[in-house]
């Protein structure tokens, strides 16, 4: 009776040890992992912090070169034509130079809308969407069209700078290679997703290799950032088109 006393007690010592070190190993397991979680969200929140940086010198970036070219080759052009209309003033074209200088001034308060930093950190998609329309309108570089379904709602200013950043360079591709005449944007705001739909009349085109060359990967890079989905489609001589699918 006594051996089997020893016995039962050594056998209950061993499997009181087995679980004390299994639990241990468990316990360090778990917050290994925990800690490796929670290393690969900070990574992750600097990841994407670094892209929204990185994001909005892309866009100021795109913003200056657009500044520049207007004043030089818009504004510039308003204001030499206004002197040369001033040096020849006459009771009969007085009313002309008057719009000359209206239309000057027109477009140096559009172009103080893009300069406001604040505008870009702290970004309005659908406005700044309408400003990039407006702008390509007049400066007759393609005819654009902002359309709006439904009522416009509140969109992380964060991933507004992303989505910004994405049909930028879309409308950077479709003004630069696509030979398009027509450009069309809709803002369709659902219930629980915002959805845009931006497509051109250009050549487009049926390579893979193609996309990928006019930042496809880029594209899709920065969508997965903020969760939103893409759907591309280019088809040659049928034009291009961008999808975008974003939870609200």
């Amino acid at each position: 009776m006594q051996e089997n006393g020893k016995f039962v007690l050594v056998v209950s010592t061993i499997l009181i040890l087995i679980i004390v070190i299994s639990l241990i190993i468990l316990f360090t397991v778990f917050q290994k992992k925990k800690n490796d979680l929670v290393e690969k969200q900070l990574e992750e929140k600097k990841r994407f912090e670094r892209e929204i940086a990185e994001t909005q010198i892309e866009i100021r970036e795109e913003t200056l070169r657009n500044i520049s070219w207007e004043l030089h080759d818009n504004i510039g052009q308003l204001l030499t034509l206004a002197k040369i209309q001033l040096q020849n003033t006459t009771k009969e074209n007085i009313q002309e130079v008057s719009e000359t200088i209206a239309k000057g001034l027109k477009e140096v308060r559009a172009l103080s809308k893009l300069i406001n930093p604040e505008a870009i950190k702290n970004i309005d998609l659908q406005e700044a969407l309408q400003l990039e329309i407006d702008r390509f309108n007049r400066l007759n570089f393609i005819k654009s069209e902002l359309k709006i379904i439904g009522n416009q709602q509140k969109i992380d200013e964060k991933s507004g700078i992303i989505i910004f950043r994405i049909l930028q360079e879309f409308f950077s591709n479709t003004i630069k290679h696509a030979k398009a005449s027509e450009l069309t944007v809709l803002m369709d705001y659902q219930e629980t997703m915002l959805q845009i739909s931006v497509s051109d009349n250009g050549i487009g085109f049926s390579s893979d290799e193609k996309m990928e060359g006019i930042g496809l990967s880029n594209i899709k890079n920065r969508a997965k950032l903020i969760g939103a989905n893409i759907q591309f489609h280019s088809e040659k001589d049928k034009g291009t088109s961008l999808k975008i699918q974003y939870l609200l």
